[in-house]
């Protein structure tokens, strides 16, 4: 058994805080989407017109809730991440039949995690336990409003019935979720203590088949490969790939985690020394250089989708209640409860 095969009894990353790890494109898209005028409002009609309702009932009507008498050990690999980052509760875990890998957490107030069959068939214990301290990022930094909003926005594309306004919105969202994954793979690193099972993890997701067969070093050069130089051809085609998906290319995440190691902040936070949650934030340390970089990537598009949203007011939220029939939506105050 090596280290990595188990948890690490007794660790805690005791009152850690999400900007101990965030990475500089997920603080800068923050930044821009908290820009946007009403976009706030946008989500919230979105969960109050029952559209989180109705995606939380679609995840739970077809799926089997884990515990103590179903699937322990995955149920563990689950409770371990929230332990040891130190949040007070863990969310339900469900797990459905899905032919692909993936694993998410659905919900603005009370968050639950669903994870697809393919995932627990392909993944050992250590890349569970990645998977799940993903999540668990995700809930402790708040992502979980947009996140939400994005997953009822995909959800509409799916149906062809997405409103031409909310596309900016959607695009909006979807360089800002993408972004967020980058702080998460980090957060998951931080909770095995194993930032190569992560990128392990990312290897199995991303071949989706004979993973004991495949060479980690050999992914890991393939990953540093992988840059955002080149000619103005292969930088279009990177933009290209990017924008029609939720998470970043698996060889960036792979490059991007392993360049956060060894610039040392992964070994100073597992050492004890980050960011509490109650310090007070950092104007100098919450700006620089690489936040202004992603800066610019992510305002013209944020910009878009702030007139967007300005502009189409009552039409808007018209669109909006016709759509959710096609989620099975019934409307109401109550979809979080």
């Amino acid at each position: 058994m090596t280290a990595s095969d188990a948890p690490v009894k007794g660790f805690q990353l005791k009152d850690i805080s999400p900007r101990a790890w965030q990475h500089p494109a997920d603080r800068a898209a923050t930044a821009a989407l908290a820009s946007v005028p009403y976009l706030d409002k946008v989500v919230r009609m979105l969960i109050q017109l029952g559209y989180e309702r109705a995606l939380r009932q679609a995840s739970l009507g077809a799926s089997v809730r884990l515990g103590e008498q179903q699937l322990p050990e995955v149920w563990s690999d689950h409770v371990f991440a929230y332990t040891t980052l130190d949040m007070g509760d863990t969310p339900s875990l469900y797990v459905t039949q899905r032919p692909f890998a993936n694993a998410f957490a659905i919900g603005a107030k009370a968050p639950i995690v669903v994870v697809n069959s393919e995932l627990l068939r392909l993944l050992d214990a250590p890349q569970r336990r990645a998977v799940f301290a993903h999540e668990a990022a995700h809930i402790l930094s708040d992502h979980q409003l947009y996140r939400t909003a994005l997953l009822i926005l995909l959800q509409l594309t799916e149906s062809s019935r997405m409103p031409l306004p909310l596309m900016p919105v959607r695009t909006a969202l979807l360089e800002w979720s993408r972004a967020t994954e980058l702080s998460c793979d980090r957060a998951a690193a931080l909770v095995t203590r194993d930032p190569l099972a992560v990128c392990r993890t990312l290897m199995s997701i991303t071949a989706g088949a004979m993973t004991d067969q495949l060479d980690l070093d050999a992914f890991m050069t393939q990953s540093m490969e992988y840059a955002e130089k080149g000619n103005g051809i292969e930088r279009l085609t990177r933009l290209m790939l990017d924008l029609g998906v939720t998470h970043p290319l698996p060889v960036r995440r792979t490059r991007e985690l392993m360049t956060w190691v060894r610039s040392g902040d992964f070994d100073r936070i597992v050492g004890g020394e980050y960011i509490k949650r109650d310090d007070p934030v950092s104007v100098r340390a919450e700006s620089g250089e690489a936040v202004s970089f992603y800066s610019d990537r992510f305002k013209d598009a944020f910009k878009d989708a702030g007139e967007t949203i300005g502009q189409g007011g009552q039409q808007l939220a018209d669109w909006l209640r016709k759509a959710k029939d096609d989620l099975g939506g019934s409307g109401g105050d109550d979809a979080d409860r």
